[in-house]
């Protein structure tokens, strides 16, 4: 059976004052858990998915306002022997 992969720390890696940091930042009930919740709220912290949606979107905005920059033929982009 398969494990979830979780983030973490090590303590061979991390002194014990960085597993407390860690510990505090990811503990629902703490106040350091609270303030990193708001400062992400604050910057606009956003996944890989938001992300990657939001380039596509606004790949397609532009492209609606300039037009196409780039030849949609499909035969452009063969080898012109293929054809032969």
């Amino acid at each position: 059976m398969f494990m979830a992969k979780k983030k973490s720390v090590s303590s061979k890696t991390h002194t014990q004052q960085q597993l407390n940091d860690y510990a505090n930042q990811h503990n629902h009930n703490n106040k350091a858990y609270r303030a990193r919740m708001l400062n992400d709220k604050m910057t606009k912290k956003v996944s890989r998915k938001q992300d990657a949606k939001r380039k596509i979107k606004s790949q397609a905005e532009f492209e609606a306002e300039h037009g196409v920059m780039y030849p949609l033929d499909w035969m452009c982009y063969g080898n012109p022997y293929d054809f032969d």
